[in-house]
């Protein structure tokens, strides 16, 4: 038996629609979207049936009805930019507990960075990861490969053997090459395949300069118990050691400073050097003006090759405040100004993606410095609640950044509820006010700056291929 998933009365949106009706799913496709409203499950049932019918299966076919309860139905969303920790960091991540978090957080596609132990340096180990996510019926993982073997700077050998099919992306993500002409050669071996870039855009000596600030800084604030992911009280460090509170600001305003010129720097590096190599670009969470003025730029050149995605931190936060100033990430948090002109780059299209940059850690690393935090499952709830709600961007532009521009960049049929697409679904209350808990996450990492802040926007239901894999 066919089968065959009929959701109505819904709200259907995509990037270009914004509607009530109804989306028939057969065998893993979207086979037609109905317009207007249907409350009623018998009515919904001959709807249904006159498609099945027309295509000659009507007598072959297993059809569910799925009532969204006049939820909101979209495209299922795709992360381009999140660390699995697989393999090798299992205590940080593992691939149960990550899928599990992006399934929760209405991700029908990721992309897993390889930055893990031992690095991903080939198509054998990328394909084996694969295999292994897809075993779990979750969301779909595609995992990229190092742009050089471990890491190491130099050796770019294994790009010859790499088949766009499975790897679609690669990077250096967590750090950027180094040598230039590395790059440039890495570049121009993949653009003949069609394989896209992703660059951490962030010079390394200033990188290590910075590093060394923010050590003085751990210290500073193990000294006032004070942590590393952007929560808790200052008032008693303000009353008994004023002195090491200030000198711990200063030293992480000195190290973002030094990151920010590290983005800036590279980001426009990056960028020379793919248009010199003619090849697709994509620079990863962009969080400063400089690297927002770089990419305007180098879009007016060549639209068509480079792209950049943001993350919900980046614009949600202001990094020059308590707590959030606390909150160690690559790149770093910025002023407020900065944060509106990231969603005045949103707004105005430089910006094409938002991606998580998903970074879980224990507690131990953070409260040792890792910089990074779990983004999968306060996604949708930070873009919704900052962006839409605010009136910054509307639900159908949400899902373009969401859903129909990474699918675009990676090639996939997938992000719009049109027929013939992947029934990649996501349905969503976009009104539902909740608080972030950690201790409630899937993700292994618990370490969010957004601990207790009351969101909206729920992820209620996840349909990936035509099979409902979640479902509050």
């Amino acid at each position: 038996m066919i089968k065959c998933i009929l959701i109505y009365n819904a709200r259907l949106v995509d990037e270009s629609m914004d509607t009530a009706g109804s989306v028939l799913i057969v065998d893993g496709k979207i086979r037609f979207v109905f317009q207007g409203y249907c409350t009623s499950g018998k009515t919904a049932e001959e709807l249904a049936k006159t498609i099945l019918k027309e295509d000659g299966i009507e007598e072959n076919c297993s059809l569910e009805l799925f009532n969204a309860n006049n939820l909101t139905v979209l495209p299922a969303f795709i992360d381009m930019h999140v660390h699995l920790r697989y393999p090798g960091q299992t205590q940080k991540e593992d691939l149960t507990s990550g899928l599990k978090a992006a399934a929760a957080g209405g991700f029908g596609t990721i992309v897993a960075m390889p930055n893990t132990n031992p690095v991903v340096s080939s198509l054998e180990v990328a394909m084996q990861i694969e295999r292994e996510a897809a075993a779990l019926g979750l969301t779909q993982v595609f995992q990229t490969v190092s742009i050089t073997k471990d890491f190491a700077g130099e050796d770019n050998s294994h790009l010859d053997f790499l088949d766009k099919k499975y790897v679609p992306v690669i990077t250096e993500d967590g750090k950027d090459v180094t040598s230039s002409a590395v790059m440039l050669d890495s570049m121009k071996k993949v653009s003949k395949k069609g394989i896209l870039v992703s660059c951490h855009c962030e010079d390394p000596f200033l990188s290590i300069e910075a590093k060394g600030h923010r050590q003085i800084a751990l210290e500073l604030a193990k000294k006032l118990d004070l942590n590393t992911w952007g929560t808790g009280d200052e008032s008693k460090a303000k009353n008994d050691k004023s002195e090491l509170l200030i000198d711990l600001c200063k030293e992480l305003a000195t190290a973002d400073y030094l990151l920010e010129k590290a983005e800036d720097l590279m980001t426009v590096r990056n960028l020379e050097l793919a248009e010199v190599a003619n090849c697709s670009i994509h620079i990863a969470h962009v969080s400063s003006k400089g690297a927002l003025e770089a990419i305007k730029k180098a879009k007016e050149n060549n639209k068509n090759k480079v792209s950049c995605e943001v993350t919900p931190h980046h614009f949600s936060l202001d990094g020059s405040k308590s707590p959030f100033n606390r909150a160690l990430v690559n790149p770093p948090l910025k002023d407020n100004d900065t944060r509106i002109e990231l969603i005045n780059a949103i707004k105005d299209g430089t910006v094409d993606v938002i991606s998580t940059d998903h970074a879980p850690h224990t507690l131990d690393d953070k409260k040792n410095g890792a910089p990074g935090f779990p983004g999968l499952e306060t996604s949708f709830a930070l873009a919704n609640s900052v962006l839409v709600k605010e009136n910054h961007i509307s639900n159908t532009k949400l899902s373009q950044l969401m859903s129909a521009n990474p699918a675009r960049i990676l090639g996939l049929n997938k992000g719009l509820l049109k027929t013939g697409y992947d029934a990649d679904i996501v349905i969503v209350d976009p009104d539902e006010n909740w608080v972030v808990k950690a201790e409630k996450f899937y993700s292994k990492g618990r370490a969010t700056p957004f601990e207790g802040q009351t969101l909206t926007g729920v992820v209620k239901s996840l349909i990936i291929n035509g099979k409902v894999v979640l479902e509050k």
